[in-house]
C-alpha cells in the first residue's frame, strides 16, 4: 500500500498547494476532484463550510477514507457552524438532492449533505462550497444529481434553482413575474457565465 500523508490547516497558503496534495492522495473518481477543491479551500479558510463539511464525524472520516485512501489525517480548526434553526431548510435541500440522485455511487449521499450545507452560506453556492469556479459546481451536480441538474436548462443560479424547486413542490410561487424572461430581476437569478464548461 502507498504511503499515507497528512494535510494540515495553513491559512497562509492558497488552496492550490493543499489541492495538489489532496489530488495526489485521491482515488480516480470525479467526486474526489470536487472534494479536493472543497477541502483545499476549507483548509485555508475559504468558503463557508462548517466542521466536517456538514457531515457527522464518522461520515466525514468515511468520506476521506473512501475518496483519499492514502491520506492519513486532516487537521483543520472549527470555523463555522450551521445555525440550528436552519436545520429544517438544510434537510429540505438535502432531500431534494437525494430524490434526484444519479445512482452512480454511494458517495452521492455525502455530496447531498455537503451541497445542502453549502446552501446555508450567504454567497454563491460554488464559492460557499469552496469550489474554484461555478462550472465545477455544474459538473458536480450533473455527476451526482443529473435528473435535477438537467432541469436547470436556463442557467439559473443553483441556490435559487433549488429553492424554486422546493417552493414549486409545495405549491408556492415566490416570483410575481409571469415568466423569468420578463422579470426585472432576471440577472439576479440567472448567470451569464457557462454553467458546465
Amino acid at each position: 500500500m502507498g504511503s499515507r500523508s497528512a494535510v494540515m490547516l495553513d491559512q497562509s497558503l492558497s488552496p492550490q498547494a493543499p489541492y495538489a496534495h489532496l489530488r495526489a492522495a485521491a482515488r480516480p473518481d470525479p467526486n474526489a476532484d470536487f472534494l479536493s477543491q472543497i477541502l483545499a479551500s476549507w483548509m485555508v479558510g475559504q468558503g463557508a463550510m462548517p466542521r466536517f463539511l456538514g457531515l457527522d464525524k464518522a461520515a466525514f472520516e468515511a468520506l476521506l477514507a473512501y475518496h483519499f485512501p492514502s491520506l492519513d489525517r486532516m487537521d483543520c480548526e472549527v470555523r463555522l457552524e450551521i445555525e440550528p434553526e436552519r436545520a429544517p431548510e438544510l434537510d429540505d435541500v438535502r432531500s431534494l438532492l437525494l430524490e434526484h440522485r444519479s445512482g452512480l455511487s454511494d458517495s452521492e449521499v455525502w455530496m447531498a449533505q455537503i451541497i445542502a450545507t453549502g446552501c446555508m452560506g450567504s454567497d454563491h453556492l460554488w464559492s460557499d462550497l469552496g469550489l474554484f469556479s461555478r462550472p465545477f459546481l455544474g459538473q458536480m451536480l450533473l455527476h451526482n444529481f443529473r435528473p435535477l441538474a438537467a432541469q436547470n436548462d436556463k442557467n439559473m443560479r443553483w441556490k435559487k434553482f433549488f429553492y424554486r424547486q422546493l417552493c414549486a413542490k409545495e405549491g408556492f410561487i415566490l416570483c410575481r413575474s409571469p415568466s423569468c424572461e420578463t422579470c426585472s430581476e432576471y440577472k439576479v437569478c440567472f448567470a451569464e457565465d457557462g454553467m458546465f464548461e
